[in-house]
């Protein structure tokens, strides 16, 4: 018997406790965690995976939903779910699968067991290793503007990975998750497995879109300043921000694609003239909250979330050109990284956000993502301080010490 912890989210509404499901998490397997404002999911056993082939993702993530809702003892509930991870490079596969069983519970910010810390981070000998070093990187970056003064290439998103190594059965994902969870709780986070016996763990303070019922929401980020632990320079990097003609024209790129990817599959579509602000524990990012209605109710929110990916903040502008570069420059395969992470459910509702903000681990490795956003007015030593900051969620999480990837 289904009882409502269990139920899906569109037959009752999420019970409170999302830190019981965090504590419940273990990783390898198939058990996959997502946290968001609005409830907390943790999903165990394999029901089914979503098969790889030429067919549009979306269409397979329907048919599998499609035979997993239908009779017998092998199906699934009346609204079964697809939980999992989706690559960058579209043409690679998805680690997308429907649970045997999806416990359900309110968000981690409502829950006041939050306010517990996690436990510290056990000490660790890391052995680092920035890939490209950061030499390296500054110098694709100014490749990249030199590419766009000459036309052709509006914007691309650089990325860098830190590779952190130590004895195996050094790295404790769960305790990571607990510690991801506290640092940033109104955003997203998230565990789930990456393949080859690996789990994407991280933070993302970035929806991509979300579809509950009939309204769909997409909240691009895009211009970013990190934090400062002195208040008063801290507010004087949030003002820059908003008024920072760089970082605003990057942030407007975003936006139009958003609405111009959304168009055809949304009515009613609002968006804001001006950007807001939203701030990590690490960053300060320019934030437009666009909103709509699904043009009909085939729509899903997958649907939506495969017309949006990849968007010019995590990738760039021309698309094809921007991909193109960054596989010329970045010396590493971006695997889910950059791509989409969440959940989607029968009947259409579901949330996906951009998988930012995050590690690919094992028992002894964790492999960090960081990128910035280069436009023509971009300065390499500004995008490398802006990538190093955003590998300090994850450091912090790990009890690590970041300097080795600034120089």
């Amino acid at each position: 018997m289904t009882t409502a912890h269990e139920a899906a989210p569109g037959r009752c509404a999420p019970q409170p406790g999302g830190t019981a499901l965090l504590a419940d998490y273990r990783p390898g397997g198939s058990a996959s965690f997502f946290a968001g404002p609005h409830r907390t999911l943790l999903a165990e056993g394999v029901r089914a995976r979503v098969p790889h082939g030429p067919a549009p993702l979306a269409g397979r993530v329907t048919e599998t939903l499609r035979a997993a809702r239908g009779s017998g003892e092998a199906a699934g509930a009346a609204n079964p779910v697809v939980v999992g991870a989706v690559p960058f490079d579209h043409h690679a596969p998805a680690q997308l699968f429907v649970p045997s069983r999806v416990r359900w519970a309110g968000p981690l910010r409502e829950d006041p067991l939050l306010a517990f810390p996690a436990p510290e981070p056990a000490p660790v000998a890391w052995r680092m290793r920035p890939l490209p070093a950061p030499g390296e990187y500054e110098a694709a970056v100014a490749a990249a503007v030199a590419r766009m003064q000459a036309g052709g290439l509006g914007k691309a998103v650089l990325a860098r990975t830190l590779e952190l190594t130590a004895e195996p059965g050094s790295v404790d994902v769960p305790g990571m998750l607990h510690r991801l969870a506290r640092r940033d709780p109104h955003g997203y986070t998230f565990a789930t497995p990456a393949g080859e016996g690996r789990t994407l763990i991280g933070a993302s303070p970035e929806l991509l879109v979300s579809r509950r019922g009939g309204l769909v929401t997409a909240n691009p980020l895009a211009g970013s300043a990190p934090r400062s632990a002195d208040l008063a320079e801290d507010v004087r990097r949030a003002a820059a921000l908003l008024e920072s003609p760089k970082d605003l024209h990057e942030h407007a790129v975003v936006v139009d694609a958003v609405r111009e990817a959304l168009a055809p599959l949304c009515r009613n579509l609002h968006v804001p003239e001006r950007p807001t602000l939203v701030r990590t524990a690490a960053m300060w990012h320019l934030s437009t909250t666009v909103t709509g209605e699904p043009a009909g109710p085939s729509v899903t929110a997958l649907d939506l979330a495969t017309a949006l990916h990849p968007t010019p903040a995590v990738c760039g502008t021309p698309t094809d050109a921007a991909r193109a570069f960054i596989r010329q420059v970045e010396p590493f395969d971006r695997g889910l990284y950059t791509g989409v992470v969440g959940w989607g459910d029968a009947s259409g509702d579901g949330e996906w956000v951009v998988t930012i903000r995050c590690a690919e681990a094992d028992t002894g490795s964790l492999r960090l993502f960081a990128g910035a956003g280069v436009v023509a007015g971009s300065r390499p030593e500004a995008e490398l301080a802006e990538t190093s900051a955003k590998f300090e969620t994850f450091l912090h999480a790990v009890g690590a010490d970041g300097t080795g990837h600034r120089a």
